[in-house]
């Protein structure tokens, strides 16, 4: 048993250890420590500031190379997308300057934006299921095609937004059809999409910027991340569907929509995706990548592994904007044929 004289040894042990120690560090050995650690912060400090010079010259040769890639974008763009209409969906939030940057590559590329249309967080809400069920019930009637027998809410609402974005007047191809047009409308109206103008013409081509997004890449939490994934799966699959060509731009960070398609076999071998979008490379990729897409070559481009750096171009013909017989379909589907 431990007893009294024990613990008394014990604490004069400790303090008989801590007084040499205190009269070393003050008498014999105070230079010597003193100058070993002096030396040691020199040399810290001395590597710091490599290291800051290091990254000052990595970041500089950075925005260098940027400021090349965004002069030579004209150049290396210009022509891919002759006459195509684009339309522009937003999920979730992305930086302005980003999807600024996208559309301009877009343009220079020699398409027009048809819409631009902000995707609301009621798209996915659980709060509202019988609004939302309701909702796409009274839309359907004005689908053609209409959603399969057994597609969700989710699944329908997504092909109305496709259509409304795409169906073309089959008497003036270069207006909306009436049935479109309604279908628009209604979205706008029950607070499931948000439209920057008018939208007056159809597109034939979807880019799907799944956000949140910012300068950084990085995205931010979303609330039920399973359910809005859900549904921003379900739009990339019918934007593809219903037009000419479509592709999903996402971030850098390794989650969100980008990542669950390259994560399916399946839905990756039938949607078109481009990583990086808020670097000046993934910028230029997207006109890049839709002609690809709407050539009839999928693929998945930025700077990851298993990820194509570059796409490569085809030369796309003409679109044909013929007045529809009467009697046929004015749905427009993609050069896959595939609905995902």
């Amino acid at each position: 048993m431990i007893d009294f004289r024990y613990h008394i040894v014990s604490l004069i042990s400790v303090f008989l250890a801590l007084a040499v120690g205190i009269a070393l560090g003050a008498g014999p050995l105070k230079e010597t420590i003193g100058d070993t650690l002096t030396g040691q912060v020199a040399q810290l400090r001395t590597e710091k500031d490599a290291l800051r010079g290091e990254l000052d010259t990595a970041n500089g040769s950075l925005k260098d190379a940027q400021a090349f890639l965004s002069a030579a974008s004209p150049q290396l763009v210009g022509g891919t997308l002759p006459g195509r209409r684009v339309a522009v969906v937003l999920l979730g939030q992305t930086d302005p300057s980003i999807v600024d940057a996208i559309t301009s590559q877009l343009k220079a590329a020699g398409a027009s934006i048809s819409a631009q249309v902000q995707v609301t967080d009621a798209w996915a809400s659980s709060a509202k299921p019988a609004f939302l069920q309701t909702l796409a019930a009274q839309l359907t009637p004005y689908l053609d095609p209409a959603p399969a027998q057994n597609a969700t809410v989710a699944a329908q609402l997504a092909e109305a937004l496709a259509q409304s974005l795409t169906g073309a007047s089959s008497a003036s191809p270069n207006a909306l059809s009436d049935s479109a047009g309604t279908v628009l409308q209604t979205l706008v109206s029950g607070k499931l999409i948000t439209t920057t103008a008018e939208v007056t013409a159809p597109a034939d081509a979807i880019v799907v910027v799944a956000g949140p997004i910012s300068t950084t890449g990085a995205p931010a939490a979303t609330p039920d991340p399973t359910a809005v994934t859900t549904a921003e799966m379900d739009i990339a699959r019918s934007a593809q569907a219903r037009s000419e060509g479509a592709v999903i731009v996402g971030g850098s960070v390794k989650q969100g929509l980008v990542t669950d398609i390259l994560a399916d076999s399946t839905v990756s071998g039938r949607l078109t995706t481009v990583s990086d979008g808020h670097e000046v490379v993934g910028q230029i990729s997207v006109p890049l990548a839709l002609n690809a897409r709407i050539g009839g070559v999928n693929g998945h481009y930025g700077t990851g592994a298993d990820l194509t750096p570059v796409p490569t171009t085809v030369k796309l013909e003409p679109v044909d904007r013929a007045p529809t017989p009467a009697g046929s379909s004015s749905s427009k589907t993609s050069s896959s044929g595939a609905t995902g």
